[in-house]
């Protein structure tokens, strides 16, 4: 069991501007030295994608040709431009229009220090990018492009580590946009954060939101077959310590949640879908409410899930699991719920009744579990008991449907240790201390109008989601280090009048 590659088969294509203005044998230099440029990324271990060298760009034709190519190649994730020689902004204008993917600036260039001794006018006519790049950014800006920019020489590694995190945020992206996801019955009753425009959510994210029965999943459950729920605990009984009782006189509870697990699996691969949600207010005849199985949907599937009918959070584990394919770490549903307000041992305690995912990391080897829950009207759920491991720059990150629009709101959080066991505590916890306090965090969020279902990753943080969410146009509020509420609630109305102007249609 283990989440699919979500970068294999993806490309990003690498287009070098120039003009045929310099001759054959400086174009030939251009696409030698692009090419060196290239290979060196593709060596890097941080850039998780292949990057593919297409032939140089001279006119306005050939750009619109790359663009659409691009654009119309369903494993193609994100371009990256450069100009290695001055290449005229107009050319590029009729390409960007049509350009449907994620974009990167790159400002670089083949040589690392000025040839201070032999540098002459040959040199010059070739390697201009320092200018050449400031007219394509001209023309990005003036054409309103959204783009990531990288400034710095190719051979840093800090400029892979960019392009790498950018990167991830287009397989998010491409994620997003090939997304289906199951919702086991709808929202739960009278929660106002968990209702969202899905059909506006499928124009801004690509995310086709759907629902299918209870009595579906129940079917489902019926029809596991014996072998695929004995394989499930096996697997639990190899990643887990699992509870002495569980495997004798509480065997039925444990077999009846990896029955459930394979049912929810079964449903989802069938309908290709790569998130979803339940809610434990609709759970028909199934027997529990779902814990260790939507636990596992992260961590062993790379699926999104989140609890009570909020289908925005699980778009957004998703998009976080994607994203941090590969890193040590992952993505999971959490939510606010008590405050430790000790002075200097500041922090929030987040949880969620049965689901929050192992992916996130954890102190030590989950618990499996079986406890009553006191809701849900069901028997005792099985569930994994753990506390998530210390992690530094860590983000919880909210979607809220705020009227006309999406906001995405993300804190940076450091995970830390519990100040004491939480032995009584039966279900999978996280405690972290947000930036810059706790009081700015949470009365920023409160201003934000943020959800208290978020999702936590410990793989990728700010940088990935600021480039998702300028790839995907959506606002997204920040709460750091350097945040004061005046300043906070100042961006927000900012933040209002420029999505209101700039998302008239």
């Amino acid at each position: 069991m283990a989440m699919e590659n979500p970068f294999e088969g993806k490309e990003i294509w690498f287009g070098v501007g120039s003009q045929d203005l310099y001759g054959e044998e400086a174009l030939r230099q251009v696409a030698e030295q692009t090419a060196e440029i290239v290979d060196t990324f593709n060596a890097s271990d941080s850039i998780p994608v292949k990057i593919v060298l297409k032939p140089t760009l001279k006119s306005s034709d050939g750009v619109k040709e790359f663009m659409i190519e691009a654009s119309a190649n369903p494993n193609v994730i994100g371009v990256i431009a450069w100009c290695h020689t001055f290449s005229p902004a107009k050319m590029w204008i009729r390409g960007l229009e049509v350009l449907t993917k994620p974009l990167l600036q790159l400002n670089t260039q083949h040589h690392f220090e000025i040839p201070w001794e032999t540098i002459d006018m040959d040199f010059m006519n070739l390697n201009q990018a320092a200018h050449g790049d400031r007219e394509f950014g001209y023309i990005l800006t003036r054409l309103g492009i959204p783009r990531k920019v990288v400034v710095g020489h190719y051979t840093d590694p800090e400029v892979a580590e960019h392009i790498g995190t950018w990167a991830r945020a287009c397989a998010g992206w491409d994620a997003s946009n090939n997304m289906k996801v199951m919702r086991w019955g709808d929202n739960m009753r009278n929660v106002a954060v968990t209702e969202g425009d899905k059909t506006e959510a499928e124009r801004v994210f690509g995310a086709s939101i759907n629902t299918w029965s209870v009595n579906d999943l129940c079917a489902a459950y019926d029809a596991v077959e014996d072998d695929q729920v004995k394989a499930i605990i096996e697997d639990y009984k190899a990643k887990y310590d699992v509870e002495p009782r569980l495997l004798d006189e509480d065997y039925d509870s444990l077999f009846i949640a990896a029955k459930e697990e394979a049912a929810m699996i079964n449903m989802m691969k069938a309908n290709g879908c790569t998130a979803a949600v339940d809610n434990f207010e609709d759970l028909g005849t199934l027997p529990q409410l779902p814990g260790v199985g939507a636990q596992r949907l992260p961590s062993e599937y790379g699926y999104g899930f989140s609890a009570e009918g909020d289908w925005k959070t699980s778009v957004l584990v998703r998009i976080g699991a994607v994203m941090g394919y590969g890193l040590e770490g992952g993505a999971s549903l959490m939510e606010d719920y008590s405050y430790n307000f000790v002075p200097g041992h500041e922090k929030i305690m987040g949880s969620h009744m049965l689901e929050v995912s192992p992916s996130i990391g954890t102190i030590e080897k989950p618990k499996l579990e079986i406890h009553p829950l006191g809701i849900g009207g069901k028997a005792d759920p099985v569930r994994l008991v753990f506390t998530a491991a210390p992690k530094d720059d860590a983000v919880v990150v909210s979607m809220a449907d705020v009227r006309e629009r999406f906001r995405l709101t993300m804190n940076v959080v450091n995970v830390v240790e519990p100040d004491g066991e939480l032995k009584e505590l039966p279900c999978a916890r996280a405690l972290w201390a947000p930036e810059p306090n706790l009081k700015v965090s949470a009365e920023c969020w409160l201003r934000s109008g943020a959800s208290h279902h978020t999702c936590m990753t410990t793989s990728v943080g700010r940088e990935a989601w600021e480039d998702f969410a300028r790839i995907a146009g959506v606002e997204l509020a920040t709460i750091d280090k350097d945040t004061t509420p005046a300043a906070f609630e100042r961006d927000l109305e900012i933040n209002e009048i420029f999505h209101r102007l700039n998302n008239q249609h």
